[in-house]
């Protein structure tokens, strides 16, 4: 079966970004009178120990993400390290599909794929800061997920072609007969 590439661009800084804020709005929301510090210590920023840990999470949600999604993926590499991703540059992810897939997915696979990173890295943050709220991101990415693997396999219905020409017809009634012996 014919088979095509897409290719999606995750942008760290995007990753990062998104992380940051969702646990700064996080927090603000659940500042009282008493709990300054607390709220502080939930919101993510670019301090280097904070940006190192949400590296480690993106990295490691990035590494599940492609052995969840290995059947779509080919990489050519024989040998890995542990070393913590750049906090620069991009993620690319290559997605082999069948021919009749649903491009009209595109957008989808390429929100939910951002959204998984972010949200288990977001768990992992929470278990650290704020464990009451860590289970509900770890919802949201299994259910990011979920919307990856339905939207990868979607399909374009195919199309009936009409032929250039049209066969004739070569038979006929009295086929040259008329019934006389």
């Amino acid at each position: 079966m014919a088979r095509q590439t897409i290719t999606i661009t995750l942008y760290k800084s995007e990753l990062m970004y998104d992380v940051q804020n969702k646990t700064y709005l996080t927090g603000r929301s659940r500042q009282t009178s008493g709990n300054h510090e607390e709220v502080a210590n939930m919101q993510a920023n670019d301090d280097e120990e904070n940006a190192n840990q949400i590296l480690r999470s993106l990295g490691n949600a990035f590494a599940t993400l492609k052995t969840k999604l290995s059947e779509y993926l080919e990489e050519s590499g024989t040998t890995t390290n542990d070393i913590q991703m750049a906090g620069t540059g991009d993620i690319t992810v290559s997605l082999k599909v069948p021919s009749n897939f649903n491009k009209a997915t595109n957008d989808t696979i390429s929100a939910a794929l951002h959204q998984y990173l972010v949200n288990t890295a977001i768990g992992d943050w929470f278990t650290i800061t704020n464990k009451n709220d860590a289970s509900d991101y770890f919802a949201k990415a299994a259910a990011n997920l979920e919307q990856i693997r339905e939207a990868v396999n979607k399909r374009v219905r195919p199309t009936r072609t009409n032929p250039t020409s049209a066969p004739t017809n070569s038979t006929s009634e009295n086929s040259g007969n008329t019934g006389n012996p």
